[in-house]
């Protein structure tokens, strides 16, 4: 490990709102866990966010000589709708709307998360539990909260008792809210009748004959929290407290504040040492939403069909869009900014190219350790990828003027700049050149004309899940395929 990796990594911690020197419980091991999708419908841009900036984290940990576990779950039980205890699950209503089993509605979403995950380049986590293979493991930890007295059971549901462990415990800390606040501005238990307190949630749910998802337990037949999966499969996998935890902003309540109420109460002990979480998105400055008609897909972003954008963007130069700003900032989409992102990150690719053609010379222009050490600085100061990404841009000048024979460098510093531009954009931004979409293969159509094909019969069978499962499993290979009144086109993504 080099004195350059040596430097101390400084991560922003949610829980204490500090920018803190990050030192793993156990190093050179890091646990990281981060909250995955629900997956009942299609992945959204903010997942895609999300994923990447944890994807950013683990590569760069990975780069600095961590061995990191990361985990990242499933969610297919449980998340009730408005997440409310007396809701819906939303699986167990996705499979109604398409007549299909729960678990087909799973496996259908969970192939499309990862196809996306695919498209943009996400490394796969260490391990991807899922709530329904943990209930075991989920049961027993309803047991310990039982036992703690922190919780009590009512017609064969079980509810966490939340003033009770707020008059006793740390309640709040996270999110910043105060439990007299919340207590003041919830409404009457009209409806929620099980309940002592409005702020109680549910950590088993008793189900109803009609429910579709259902499984024994002490207290009657019935269903997990949402809540509870992530305290069971965090501590399963990376111990009772780890090193980093990680979600979207908007998981911090009551999410985040549920998973460490409820292991504080089940094993005496605060589960997470460092909290990390993103920041929302916008759209030409306004909150991206279905209400303001401004929200788009992955696939529509890259296949540029949504009323708001102009053409299409290839995932690298949506990747690189991404990681030109920072986790904790929101990011706002634009037309002008994929434009420009996209003309950056081509300006990056043929930078590494001319990398490749440029000559050595007898004498050093220009600071190669100093701006290696500015990259490693901006990164290791709260992962600060626009600012690397502005040095990188520093580089593309050094490249371009040594090539232009403006500028020298000796072998040595050329081969030591090439290092650089390669690890820092291939290795830990995870950029990778866009595929080419110019002249057609044509064995390569020939194939896909033949999915398409069997897409149409699966279609013609009203059988939507393999249907489904052909355009899913083309995006994983880079084949987009765009349905039009006219038939289905492709392109390479």
């Amino acid at each position: 490990m080099s004195e350059l990796r040596k430097l101390p990594f400084q991560l922003t911690n949610t829980l204490t709102r500090r920018k803190e020197e990050f030192v793993p419980a156990a190093p050179p091991h890091v646990g990281l866990y981060v909250c995955g999708p629900t997956v009942y419908s299609d992945v959204h841009l903010g997942n895609v966010r999300t994923f990447t900036m944890f994807d950013l984290l683990y590569r760069w940990l990975t780069h600095i000589g961590y061995k990191v576990r990361y985990v990242r779950n499933i969610t297919d039980v449980g998340h009730l709708l408005g997440d409310a205890a007396d809701g819906e699950d939303r699986i167990s209503k996705g499979a109604r709307a398409e007549k299909l089993e729960p678990m087909e509605v799973v496996q259908k979403y969970t192939n499309g998360f990862h196809a996306v995950m695919r498209q943009f380049n996400n490394l796969d986590p260490s391990i991807e539990p899922t709530a329904t293979g943990h209930l075991i493991e989920q049961i027993g930890m309803v047991e310990r909260i039982l036992k703690s007295g922190y919780a009590y059971e009512t017609n064969g549901s079980v509810y966490f008792d939340v003033p009770k462990f707020a008059a006793e415990q740390s309640y709040g800390e996270l999110s910043g809210r105060k439990i007299d606040e919340l207590l003041a501005n919830t409404r009457g238990t009209e409806g929620q009748a099980e309940k002592r307190n409005p702020l109680d949630f549910a950590i088993w749910k008793n189900a109803e004959p009609e429910h579709l998802m259902k499984w024994p337990s002490p207290w009657g037949i019935g269903f997990p929290g949402w809540h509870l999966e992530c305290s069971v499969m965090s501590t399963k996998y990376l111990g009772r407290t780890f090193d980093i935890h990680g979600g979207g902003m908007d998981l911090k309540f009551p999410h985040h504040e549920c998973e460490i109420a409820q292991s504080v109460a089940a094993d005496g002990q605060q589960p997470v040492r460092y909290w990390m979480h993103t920041n929302m998105l916008t759209v030409n400055g306004r909150k991206m939403s279905k209400s303001e008609g401004n929200g788009f897909t992955p696939e529509e972003l890259v296949s540029g069909d949504h009323k708001l954008l102009e053409r299409g963007y290839g995932p690298m130069t949506v990747r690189f869009f991404m990681l030109q700003c920072h986790y904790a900032s929101t990011l706002d989409f634009s037309n002008e900014a994929l434009q420009a992102a996209e003309r950056g990150l081509e300006r990056l690719m043929d930078a590494l190219d001319r990398l490749d053609a440029s000559k050595p010379g007898d004498r050093d222009d220009a600071d190669i350790p100093g701006l290696e050490q500015r990259c490693y600085d901006a990164m290791n100061d709260d992962l600060n990828s626009p600012v690397m990404i502005a040095e990188l841009f520093e580089a593309v000048r050094i490249v371009n003027s040594v090539h232009d024979g403006k500028q020298q460098l000796t072998s040595v510093s050329l081969e030591r700049l090439r290092r650089l531009m390669r690890s820092m954009v291939y290795d830990v931004l995870g950029i990778l050149p866009e595929r080419a979409t110019g002249d057609v293969d044509t064995v390569l159509d020939g194939l896909v004309q033949e999915f398409i094909r069997l897409r149409m019969e699966a279609k013609a069978k009203r059988d939507f899940a393999t249907s489904d499962a052909i355009r899913d499993r083309l995006i994983g290979l880079g084949i987009q395929l765009k349905d039009t009144k006219d038939g289905t086109t492709w392109e390479r993504v």
